[in-house]
């Protein structure tokens, strides 16, 4: 990630424990890929439960450092939003 943002120069650089909001988004955002990854294995296949499982989390993995980046930019969002930081 970088140091601060192109466009506008907002410090991304945080203290200690300041995206641990982020993991909650992200694990959050990794729970609802999974539920619609089984849903999707179980009405085209329909396997078993730990078959499915298993598929959808192998399936989730290539996304989960997407997600990683975007729960941190959507905490970025709701933290400029409720308490702005001005350069």
């Amino acid at each position: 990630m970088h140091d601060r943002c192109p466009m506008c120069a907002l410090r991304f650089n945080r203290e200690p424990g300041y995206f641990l909001g982020a993991m909650y988004i992200s694990y959050g955002l990794a729970v609802i890929f999974i539920l619609a990854f089984s849903t999707m294995l179980w009405a085209l296949t329909g396997w078993g439960v730990a078959k499915i499982a298993i598929w959808a989390v192998l399936l989730f993995l290539p996304f989960a450092p997407m997600l990683t980046f975007l729960a941190r930019v959507l905490w970025i969002y709701l933290d400029q939003k409720i308490d702005p930081e001005i350069n």
